[in-house]
């Protein structure tokens, strides 16, 4: 009585067969979200301008571990701001159509869920910052302030100018990593962090022409809504002149010469002409071509300080 017939048991094993699979499937859906709300390439290029600063001062000659330490606190710090950012702004993505399939308004995390990880790793980036150095973890701090509160919670929903605060805090990771390499906040630390703040509004600004109806429905105000696209080309224009200036007299200040610094100049020269090009003679697919070569530029430029350092 009450014995399982053997004929079930393959039934059984079946069964538990479809609910692990059911399980690991919901698992990598939810692993994939966190990943996601990240947004992995940002902070990719962001670690990279963290690299550059701290090899401009020749750090990883000396401590690789200190710079693996260094990648390791600000990619959890500038995630967490990141994932923040995402839970505050989860309203707006979900009446924006680029945005609406993001984890949090598509329903795949909850925005418990979501506030709890953002919350969680950055504490843990900020943490590990402050264990390498004390001004080290005071400008991974700011970065993450400026970024989360300054930018994401006050400002962006205010004013188009919100992209001020949020350049501050792309700057930091540069920033950031100079001064472990130095000890200090210098001049080249500072002219570097200055021309990423620079180069935010040829990435913002260009994003925001491109998806103006986007952010049109979610109520946010941007420049080219509120100043108009001439008006906005001008900016552009004139921030690209100003950050090839900043990087170029930081790179010279920092003693680079020869090719990497011939490299560094024609990177420039590039980017002004393409900004120029397009704010002159200005079509939808040229805005988004200078979008997509200013983060090539900054990316290049970044790599070259890095290598000649």
């Amino acid at each position: 009585m009450g014995a399982v017939k053997p004929e079930e048991r393959p039934a059984d094993s079946y069964r538990q067969a479809v609910k692990m699979k059911r399980l690991n499937e919901r698992i990598q859906i939810k692993l994939r979200a966190y990943w996601e709300l990240t947004k992995s390439k940002q902070t990719f290029l962001l670690l990279i301008t963290g690299w550059a600063g701290y090899a401009s001062a020749g750090g990883p000659a000396t401590d690789w571990a200190t710079l693996l330490s260094l990648l390791g606190s600000l990619y959890l710090a500038v995630s967490g701001s990141t994932v923040l950012n995402m839970y505050v702004d989860r309203d707006i993505d979900a009446r924006m159509p680029r945005t609406i399939k993001r984890p949090l308004p598509a329903g795949v995390l909850r925005p418990r869920e979501a506030l709890a990880f953002g919350s969680l790793i950055s504490v843990l980036g900020v943490a590990w910052a402050f264990s390498l150095s004390p001004l080290f973890g005071l400008v991974v701090a700011a970065g993450l302030f400026f970024h989360a509160v300054i930018y994401t919670m006050w400002l962006k929903r205010m004013t188009p100018f919100s992209v001020i605060p949020g350049g501050v805090s792309g700057g930091m990771p540069v920033l950031a990593g100079r001064v472990l390499g130095t000890g200090s906040i210098d001049l080249i630390g500072a002219l570097l962090a200055v021309a990423i703040l620079l180069w935010i509004p040829i990435h913002i600004l260009t994003f925001a022409m491109r998806y103006s109806r986007d952010y049109d429905l979610a109520g946010v105000p941007t420049f080219p809504a509120v100043y108009g696209e001439k008006q906005t080309r001008l900016v552009l224009a004139g921030s690209t002149v100003l950050t090839g200036l900043a990087l170029m007299l930081a790179v010279f200040l920092n003693g680079v010469r020869g090719p990497y610094l011939s490299a560094s100049i024609l990177s420039v020269a590039l980017l002004v002409a393409l900004a120029v090009f397009c704010s002159a003679f200005p079509t939808p697919k040229r805005n988004f071509l200078l979008f997509k070569a200013a983060s090539i530029y900054m990316l290049a430029s970044m790599l070259l300080i890095g290598l000649a350092g």
